[in-house]
C-alpha cells in the first residue's frame, strides 16, 4: 500500500506540473510557479566555428533570414531575444531571470546577458562540465546577475548543436526556479527510489521463485533507474564527466533497451501456445530492432535527429500496437498474465501514444515528455511487482496445497484404512531406523505377529461389520504401545505385527505376553456379551534378533527382516496349534549368536 500511495502522489504532483511553463504570465504573477515568458528569438544566425572571434562584449552578428536555422551541426549557432520592459525587470517579489535550456546535445553553450545600461555579463557550459548550472529534469539554468539596470537582451550560442527542433528554452524568475527545481527533484527521486526497490523486488522474485517473466521485468526496471538518472541529470552528483551530451546519448540508447526489455516481459508472460507464433516472433523481433537501432542513434551527433526520432517513434507505435495484440489474444484466451500486463502496459502505452503526436515539450515546468514517461514507468513497475507477487503467491500457495495432499496420500498409501494404523509398507519404512540401529549393535530387537483367535466365527456368527468393530478396537488397543520403541501395523486380514527395540529376554518375554493379556481382558465392539472381554483372544509368535547373527552373515536390513517374520510366522504357527491364545518363542539360530543378551529362551 505504502508504494501505490507514493506512486499517487507521483501522480499528483506531475498533474500539477501539466500547466505549460512556456504560458505567458505577467511578471508580478503570483502563486508558487511565479512569472514565466516564453522566448521568441528575433534573430539567429549560423556561423563557423574556425572564424568567429571570441567574443568578450555583447556579440553582434547577421541575423539570417530563415526562421529555422540550417547546417548548424558542425558550426555556431546564434540566438538573439530581445525583452520587453516587462521580461526583463526583476520581479518585486520573484528575483532575477533565469534562463532555462532543456537540451544538452552540444559541445558548448554561451550566454550573454545585456542590461540597460550596457553591462554584459557570461555565462557557459560545455560537454562534461556543467557546473553548478544544471538542474533536475534535464535542463540547464543560467540566472541572470541581480543589477540596478534591467535587462535588455539575452544572445544564446551553441557549439555543434545535436537539434535545433529539439530545442526548448524559456525564461522564468527565481523564485519559479527554485520551487520547479525542488517539486521535480522530489518527484524524480521518488519515481527512482521506486523503480529501484521494484527492480530489487523482481530480481529476488526471480532468484527465489525462478521467474522469467520477474527477470525481464527486473531488469526493464533496473534500465529505467539508469536512464531517469542520466535524463535528470541526477546522476552528476556522483558522475560530473556525464553532463551533456553523453548523458543524453546514452539516455538514447537505454530508452531503445527499456522498449525491448518491456516487450520481452510482456510477451512471454503469457503461455506462448496462446499466441500465434508469427505474431510472437514479429512482436520479439520488433522490439529486437528497435534495440539494436538505439545503438547507432546513441552514438551519432549529427544528422537529421528529429527525423531519426521520428522513424523510432513510429517503430515504438509499432511495437505498442503489436504488444497489444498479443496481450489482449493471450487475455481472450484465458491468459491470468495477461491481464495482469494489461493493467500494467495500459497507462504507458497511451502515454507513449499520446506523446508521439502531442507537442508537450514545454509542459511539467519544461522537463517535458521524459517526466511523464518516467511516472508512467514507476506505475508499470509498480503493478507489475504487485501482480508478480499476487502469482507468486498463488502458485507458492497451489504448491503447498499439492505438496500438502501428497504428503496425505503417501501417509494414506502406508496407512491402514480400517484401524488407521501403519500398513505392510508402512511399517517396513517405520522400523527401518531401528533395523539400522540393531544391525549397529546399538539396540535389540524383536518382531511380534498377531493373529486373531477364530476371527472366522465371529464374522460368521456376528457378521463382518462386526468382524471390523473386533479389528479397530483391537487396533486401539495395540496402538497404546506405539511409541518410540514400539511400531504397531496391521499386516493384513485379522494379523497384526509390532516390532520392539530395548526389550530382550525376560523383559521382552513379560512385554509379549503382557500384549495378549490386554487383547484379552478389552472389550471388542457393542454386540453384547458374546464380545465381552474375553470373547476376543489373540496367538502371538514372537522372533528376537540377536545382532551378532546379523552380522556374522553380513546380510542387510531387509533380508534380516524377511528371515525374522519367517520365524515369528513359524512360531505364529505353533501358537495356533498348540490351542491359541498363547506367545510361542521362535527358537534362537544356532551358532555363536545363541547366548546373545537380545535372544529369547524359547
Amino acid at each position: 500500500m505504502a508504494g501505490w500511495a507514493a506512486f499517487a502522489a507521483l501522480l499528483g504532483l506531475s498533474i500539477l506540473f501539466s500547466v505549460p511553463a512556456g504560458a505567458k504570465a505577467g511578471a508580478g504573477a503570483d502563486g508558487p510557479t511565479g512569472a514565466a515568458f516564453a522566448l521568441q528569438p528575433d534573430c539567429l544566425a549560423v556561423t563557423p566555428l574556425a572564424r568567429t572571434p571570441q567574443q568578450t562584449g555583447f556579440p553582434h552578428f547577421t541575423c539570417g533570414e530563415d526562421k529555422a536555422p540550417q547546417d548548424y551541426q558542425s558550426a555556431r549557432l546564434w540566438y538573439r531575444f530581445t525583452l520587453g520592459a516587462q521580461e526583463g525587470a526583476g520581479a518585486a517579489q520573484g528575483g532575477p531571470r533565469v534562463l532555462m535550456v532543456g537540451l544538452s546535445r552540444f559541445q558548448r553553450l554561451v550566454v550573454y546577458f545585456r542590461y540597460a545600461d550596457g553591462a554584459v555579463r557570461r555565462q557557459q557550459v560545455w560537454t562534461g562540465h556543467f557546473g553548478d548550472h544544471w538542474r533536475a529534469g534535464g535542463q540547464i539554468a543560467f540566472e541572470a546577475p541581480a543589477r540596478d539596470a534591467a535587462l535588455t537582451g539575452i544572445v544564446v550560442r551553441f557549439d555543434r548543436l545535436a537539434s535545433a527542433p529539439m530545442l526548448r528554452m524559456r525564461l522564468i524568475d527565481t523564485r519559479a526556479l527554485n520551487w520547479q527545481v525542488t517539486a521535480l527533484a522530489g518527484v524524480i527521486g521518488g519515481a527512482l527510489v521506486l523503480l529501484a526497490l521494484c527492480a530489487l523486488y523482481n530480481l529476488t522474485l526471480t532468484i527465489a521463485a525462478r521467474q522469467l517473466g520477474a527477470l525481464w521485468q527486473s531488469g526493464w526496471a533496473l534500465v529505467m533507474v539508469v536512464w531517469g538518472a542520466l535524463w535528470s541529470q541526477l546522476a552528476l552528483f556522483v558522475w560530473p564527466a556525464m553532463a551533456g551530451a553523453p548523458s543524453a546519448q546514452a539516455c538514447t540508447g537505454l530508452s531503445c533497451l527499456a522498449i525491448m526489455l518491456a516487450t520481452f516481459s510482456a510477451v512471454t508472460a503469457p503461455d506462448k501456445r496462446l499466441l500465434p507464433r508469427a505474431l510472437r516472433r514479429t512482436t520479439l523481433g520488433l522490439a529486437v530492432a528497435i534495440a539494436l537501432l538505439g545503438v547507432p542513434l546513441a552514438l551519432v551527433r549529427v544528422g537529421p535527429l528529429a527525423l531519426y526520432a521520428t522513424l523510432l517513434g513510429a517503430l515504438v507505435l509499432l511495437d505498442l500496437a503489436a504488444v497489444a495484440a498479443c496481450l489482449a489474444l493471450a487475455w481472450k484466451r484465458g491468459s491470468r498474465e495477461a491481464r495482469s500486463y494489461v493493467g500494467a502496459w495500459a497507462l504507458p502505452m497511451i502515454v507513449l501514444a499520446i506523446l508521439e503526436v502531442a507537442p508537450i515539450k514545454m509542459w511539467f515546468y519544461g522537463a517535458g515528455s521524459q517526466i511523464v514517461v518516467l511516472c508512467a514507468a514507476t506505475w508499470q513497475a509498480l503493478f507489475l511487482s504487485v501482480a508478480i507477487s499476487r502469482a507468486s503467491g498463488r502458485l507458492r500457495a497451489e504448491r503447498d496445497l499439492a505438496r500438502r495432499n501428497e504428503a496425505e496420500a503417501l501417509a494414506q498409501a502406508r496407512r491402514d484404512p480400517l484401524t488407521g494404523l501403519f500398513n505392510r509398507r508402512g511399517f517396513l519404512e517405520a522400523i527401518a531406523p531401528m533395523l539400522d540401529r540393531a544391525r549397529e549393535g546399538q539396540d535389540c530387537f524383536a518382531l511380534l505377529l498377531l493373529d486373531v483367535d477364530r476371527f472366522k466365527a465371529i464374522n460368521d456368527r456376528f457378521g463382518h461389520d462386526a468382524g471390523d468393530e473386533v479389528l479397530v478396537a483391537l487396533a486401539g488397543t495395540l496402538g497404546l504401545r506405539a511409541g518410540a520403541h514400539c511400531t504397531v501395523a496391521r499386516l493384513g486380514g485379522e494379523e497384526f505385527a509390532l516390532a520392539t527395540s530395548g526389550l530382550s529376554g525376560f523383559a521382552l518375554l513379560r512385554f509379549a505376553d503382557e500384549v495378549r493379556r490386554g487383547v484379552e481382558q478389552g472389550g471388542h465392539g457393542r454386540h453384547g456379551v458374546a464380545l465381552a472381554p474375553g470373547a476376543v483372544t489373540v496367538s502371538i509368535g514372537l522372533a528376537a534378533w540377536p545382532e551378532r547373527e546379523a552380522r556374522a552373515r553380513n546380510i542387510d536390513a531387509a533380508t534380516a527382516f524377511r528371515e525374522l517374520y519367517r520365524r515369528a510366522d513359524a512360531a505364529l504357527y505353533r501358537a495356533k496349534s498348540e490351542g491359541r491364545n498363547r506367545v510361542v518363542v521362535a527358537p534362537v539360530s544356532k551358532g555363536p549368536a545363541a547366548a546373545d543378551v537380545c535372544a529369547v529362551a524359547g
